[in-house]
């Protein structure tokens, strides 16, 4: 008789290891995250090369019609722009990888510094949409769970399609005649006063984020200036995105709440509430930071019509300027740092999923 130690293993246990195999580990997970960065920048890039070339060369685009033919014929062979288009995206691949995004047509600047210039403030933004975002559609979303199917229920579903669906533009206009207009609370548009920019910007080594050097120097006065510019153009980003969190946070924790450890609570006489916050609140967490990545690309393109609506000299307010203006190069180089800033977002909340949940790296 074969004994239990001899016998062979079962179809189970013969999947084990397999499925361990296949899973991996949470370093190889990162370095399959990370490695598909750079494919997907790459596609980016190419996609934002030849749709910009679609139209021409950047030299036409920006100068045509104001120049001489001759003239014109001048700067696109000063350029390089009648080469062949294919040596010209070899020879751009090498500028990016250089760190050298060109030198804009419209002001002569380098995109690099034109950037780094106005990355910060349109970083500032994001970060405000993205707190607003949290602090409305979190609580809101755990609320309508909590009154599902109730008065509060309705209300609050209601109001997170208003909030997603308004543009962007629209809602900031609303704001702005309010609470700016007619109630003369906060500032119509810009991120700071002037003597507050001036301060801020005479620091040593400014981050470029208003509220963090004003913190940093310990000017409160200018701290309360550049919170009262950022309370609108926050809430008018910000709310799009509250509105998904709160859609989002309420589904998953109308699911959670039906489980069979949340009904054992309710059953030993747990309240509402308590399941609510301590039990069903962190599983809901979970879909939420997975959809932040995608939820920072949707504000990096709200940022464009936000920052024009409130004059907030960031990346999309100059990006609206330079397709005015049809400086193709600007606009190639912001649009390729929003597609690199977007691959990295999602990277980082990929990794913050896995540590959460060890589900997704499977």
């Amino acid at each position: 008789m074969t004994s239990l130690i001899d016998a062979p293993p079962s179809d189970a246990d013969s999947l084990l290891p397999a499925k361990k195999k296949a899973g991996g580990g949470l370093g190889q997970y990162i370095l399959v995250r990370f490695l598909l960065i750079f494919p997907t920048i790459l596609i980016l890039v190419t996609m934002v090369f030849f749709l910009m070339r679609i139209t021409g060369d950047p030299i036409t685009a920006a100068m045509g019609g104001r120049l001489p033919p001759d003239q014109l014929q001048e700067r696109i062979h000063a350029a390089g722009y009648d080469r062949p288009l294919m040596v010209q995206y070899v020879e751009y691949l090498g500028q990016l990888a250089t760190g050298d995004f060109g030198t804009t047509l419209s002001d002569n600047r380098k995109v690099t510094e034109m950037l780094t210039t106005y990355g910060a403030a349109t970083l500032e933004l994001s970060i405000n949409a993205l707190i607003v975002a949290l602090l409305v559609g979190i609580p809101l979303g755990m609320l309508a769970a909590q009154r599902r199917d109730h008065l509060p229920d309705a209300v609050l579903r209601i109001l997170a399609i208003l909030f997603y669906a308004t543009p962007v533009f629209f809602a900031g206009m609303l704001l702005k005649l309010l609470f700016s207009v007619w109630l003369h609370w906060l500032p119509v548009a810009g991120r700071a006063g002037t003597r507050t920019e001036l301060s801020l910007t005479s620091l040593q080594a400014p981050t470029g984020i208003y509220w963090l050097d004003a913190l940093r120097s310990g000017n409160t006065a200018a701290f309360s200036d550049v919170v009262s510019h950022a309370v609108l153009p926050a809430l008018a980003l910000g709310l799009l995105t509250a509105g998904v969190f709160l859609r989002l946070v309420r589904t998953n924790v109308i699911g959670t709440l039906g489980k069979d450890y949340v009904e054992a609570g309710r059953s030993r006489g747990v309240s509402e509430f308590r399941l609510v916050t301590k039990h069903a609140y962190k599983p809901a967490l979970i879909p939420i930071i997975t959809v932040m990545g995608l939820q920072i690309a949707v504000m990096l393109g709200g940022a464009v019509l936000t920052e024009k609506t409130f004059e907030w000299k960031g990346l999309g307010f100059q990006l609206a300027n330079y397709l005015t203006a049809r400086d193709f190069v600007a606009v190639q180089g912001i649009v390729v740092l929003l597609a690199v800033i977007v691959a990295v977002t999602n990277f980082i909340v990929d990794i913050i999923a896995a540590l959460i949940d060890p589900r997704v790296r499977y």
